[in-house]
């Protein structure tokens, strides 16, 4: 087994944050020069982790098949936020792991920025990691992975500090989301396990995209996509981000390439599967050697492919990265299934595309519509989600916007 030593520091955890709250918080004396301890506790949307002392070790579940097809066992750790008394723009994160022969272990951040969880950032034990915007309140996650049999790899020891020794952030939140036009191929593997821990369903209302770092926890659509048809008449889908592939793991393509995990000198927007299918980019091949039979760069659950998108083969479609940017947003709250998205704002108006539980959904504006019940109470108000296309609010979970 290697074990790091990440830093001599971090291995003593102060005790008494062995019960930290939800958002444990750095004593004021202590922000930008003292670091906090993050409780080895793993927090709402966690999935085969568990808590063993100070460290976070790989749980015992079956290896995975996703999107991504690698057969792995893998686990996701969410640790309770951390609340600094000010501001900051950086972080420092120490921690140390052990990684058995064929495991590995990493840690991200990520903050709260104009009121929204910002994306994922792999954060490299000792060294400074910028955030998008200044935050006083960040989140560590842990990624585990090992073979199908045996090993067990685990992070321990965190701690996380504000510091100003960091350079700026290139991944701003912009004022606009960013849209890319991918090609678009159906997952489907009904009763296989998502990257975050869904269990996939008949008809599920999910996407997949090749990086951990817009991956939403199991439920959750802080981190959601806008699908549109490209040809025909177009529809809409809105859907959380629940499962990493197709092909590659760490290819965040939808990021500058300044920031990029991999494949630093694609350009913003174009998946490297795209590249290696269509100029040989790579020799053809993805991360972990296979040749690329397809330019793939999403992949829709079946309710997303059949019934949102109306989709009958694999398809070019217009993808909207709905947390790069800003603009008025609302969320799907239903248990289960799906929304219809409507072309007027009545439920007798045509099914122009779907939102799936827990998606975030654009809304450009409201309109007074059809009278609706559902689980935020009666309404008349309808959100515009895209030209020509409406949700009823009685459904979504948004405030108050202008009128269209």
């Amino acid at each position: 087994m290697r074990i790091t030593r990440r830093s001599a520091a971090a291995l003593c955890v102060a005790t008494a944050l062995a019960a930290a709250p939800l958002a444990a918080v750095l004593p004021s004396s202590a922000a930008g020069t003292d670091p906090v301890g993050v409780a080895a506790r793993p927090a709402e949307g966690s999935t085969n982790v568990q808590a063993d002392g100070r460290r976070i070790i790989l749980g015992d579940a079956s290896a995975r098949m996703g999107s991504a097809e690698i057969k792995q066992r893998s686990g996701i750790g969410n640790l309770d936020p951390v609340r600094f008394p000010a501001a900051t723009s950086a972080v420092v994160v120490d921690y140390t792991t052990g990684t058995p022969a064929g495991s590995t272990a990493e840690v991200d951040v990520r903050a709260m920025v104009k009121d929204r969880w910002s994306e994922w950032t792999p954060a490299k034990a000792g060294t400074p990691t910028a955030l998008p915007g200044a935050s006083d309140l960040v989140q560590l996650r842990i990624i585990v992975s090992a073979p199908p049999t045996g090993a067990k790899p685990w992070v321990g020891d965190l701690r996380v500090q504000p510091t100003d020794k960091a350079a700026t952030s290139q991944m701003a939140i912009q004022a606009a989301p960013l849209k890319s036009r991918v090609f678009a191929t159906r997952e489907g593997l009904v009763g296989g396990t998502t990257a975050n821990g869904h269990v996939i369903v008949n008809r599920d209302h999910f996407v997949a995209l090749p990086s951990r770092r817009g991956l939403a926890n199991n439920g959750s659509g802080n981190y959601s996509v806008k699908v549109c048809t490209t040809t025909g008449t177009i529809r809409c889908a809105f859907e959380p981000v629940w499962d990493v592939g197709p092909w590659n793991t760490k290819d965040d393509y939808w990021n500058p390439s300044s920031i990029r995990e991999m494949w630093k000198d694609l350009p913003q927007g174009r998946p490297q599967a795209q590249a290696a299918y269509q100029t040989g980019y790579n020799g053809g091949k993805d991360q972990f050697g296979r040749t690329v039979a397809n330019p793939a760069g999403i992949d829709l659950a079946d309710g997303t492919f059949w019934d949102a998108l109306a989709l009958t083969d694999n398809a070019w479609v217009d993808t909207t990265y709905l947390w790069t940017g800003d603009g008025g947003r609302g969320t799907v709250a239903i248990t289960s299934g799906y929304l219809n998205v409507r072309n007027t704002p009545s439920s007798t108006g045509a099914v122009v595309g779907m939102a799936g539980k827990s998606a975030q959904v654009t809304v450009e504006c409201q309109v007074t519509g059809q009278s609706v019940s559902g689980s935020q109470g009666t309404s008349n108000v309808w959100l515009r989600v895209h030209t020509g296309m409406y949700v009823a609010k009685a459904w979504v979970s948004a405030g108050s916007f202008g009128a269209c």
